[in-house]
């Protein structure tokens, strides 16, 4: 099974599909705002225009061992921002999920059923033993959503990353099990309702 396949995957509310960023990038321009973008991990304390977005979202699909898929919400066609399997080790049977979603779209159900389609696709059809997350140390928002997703909080990476604004990121790693995983499903099932 290939981990990193281009896939739709649709859901009640939202639609992940393979990002495609001079597709996409006008879409979430709409909904930008550059905060979100301060605690990513290779954040770009740059983007500041739709092409810098998309320069950004790039970059991302560039990157090895990773592919990102555009949330998309289906009433009404508005790209809520992008998720991804930012680290993928198939021989290990793992993969991270990272996520970036336009604040016009918090507290809604773009971030559980997102979540839900792509750790359903990991467990149940690519056959993963785990999910992992990292959150800059910073982001008690993000961490909070981790707490909330049932996600194990495994410890803290300290300055495990050099951010492109010259920052020293430390990242909380937070991890779901396959055997957690139908408990953690359930919950995200009752919050995309």
């Amino acid at each position: 099974m290939n981990y990193l396949e281009p896939i739709t995957l649709t859901g009640q509310h939202i639609r992940l599909e393979p990002l495609q960023p001079a597709r996409h990038a006008p879409l979430m321009f709409q909904h930008f705002e550059a905060r979100v973008m301060d605690f990513m991990g290779r954040g770009d304390a740059g983007v500041s225009s739709e092409r810098d977005l998309s320069v950004h979202l790039q970059m991302l699909n560039d990157r090895p061992q990773r592919i990102n898929w555009a949330v998309v919400v289906i009433s009404s066609g508005a790209v809520a921002g992008r998720i991804s399997y930012s680290e993928v080790k198939e021989t290990d049977q793992w993969l991270e999920i990272g996520t970036m979603l336009m604040p016009a779209f918090w507290g809604g159900a773009a971030n559980p059923e997102s979540k839900l389609l792509l750790m359903t696709r990991a467990f149940e059809v690519l056959g993963v033993g785990r999910v992992q997350f990292k959150v800059d140390s910073r982001n008690e928002r993000s961490q909070g959503s981790m707490a909330k997703l049932g996600a194990v909080r495994e410890g803290v990476l300290r300055d495990y990353q050099i951010r492109s604004d010259g920052y020293v990121r430390s990242s909380v790693v937070y991890s779901v099990l396959k055997n957690e995983w139908q408990a953690v499903k359930r919950n995200l099932e009752a919050r995309v309702r």
